[in-house]
C-alpha cells in the first residue's frame, strides 16, 4: 500500500512539474493569472447571487442552486484542509514557478477549483449545451492553480470532485 501511495505521489509531482515548469510562457502567464480569479470568492459569490436575484425563471433557481452548492461545498474543503494540512507545492518543490502574493494556507483540496465546479455544474445540469463553454472554463481554472504553483494536480482533482458532487447533490435534492 505504501508503494502505491508513493507512486501516486511521484505521479502527482511529475504532473505538477510538467504543468508548472514546462508550459510557462508570457501568453499563459497573463491569461492563467487572471483566469484563476474566476474560481475566487468575489467572482463565484457575486455571479451566483446576481443570477439568482436578476435572472428570470428557471435561471434564478439555478443561480440559487449555485449559491447553495458553493456554500455547502466549502464545508468539506475546510474540514479537509484542517484534517490533511498539505503544504503548497511552491513551498516544498524547488524551482516551482509562482506569482505575486501566493497563498500560504493549506493546499488540499483546491478551494478555487471546488468553487468554480460547484457554481458551474448546476448550469450544465440544467442546460447540457452550456458544458461546452462552462466545462473548459472550470477545467482551466483548475489547471491555472497548478500552473501558478499553488496546487498539486491531486488538490485540483479533489476540488473538482467536491464541487461536482456537491452541485449534483444540491440539484438532485432540490424541492
Amino acid at each position: 500500500m505504501t508503494r502505491f501511495i508513493q507512486t501516486l505521489k511521484q505521479l502527482d509531482q511529475k504532473l505538477f512539474m510538467g504543468i508548472n515548469g514546462r508550459l510557462h510562457g508570457s501568453f499563459l502567464n497573463f491569461w492563467l493569472y487572471y483566469l484563476t480569479h474566476l474560481g475566487g470568492a468575489t467572482f463565484t459569490i457575486s455571479s451566483s447571487l446576481l443570477v439568482w436575484i436578476f435572472a428570470p425563471k428557471p435561471w434564478s433557481t439555478v443561480g440559487l442552486q449555485s449559491c447553495v452548492a458553493l456554500a455547502a461545498s466549502h464545508i468539506p474543503v475546510a474540514l479537509a484542509k484542517k484534517t490533511y494540512p498539505r503544504v503548497r507545492p511552491y513551498l516544498t518543490l524547488p524551482g516551482t514557478k509562482t506569482f505575486r502574493n501566493p497563498l500560504t494556507d493549506h493546499s488540499f483540496p483546491s478551494g478555487h477549483t471546488t468553487a468554480i465546479f460547484s457554481v458551474t455544474m448546476p448550469f450544465m445540469l440544467t442546460e447540457p449545451s452550456l458544458a461546452f463553454i462552462l466545462g473548459p472554463i472550470a477545467l482551466l481554472v483548475g489547471i491555472s492553480r497548478i500552473y501558478l504553483g499553488l496546487h498539486y494536480p491531486s488538490d485540483v482533482l479533489a476540488g473538482a470532485a467536491v464541487g461536482t458532487l456537491t452541485a449534483f447533490g444540491t440539484v438532485a435534492l432540490w424541492p
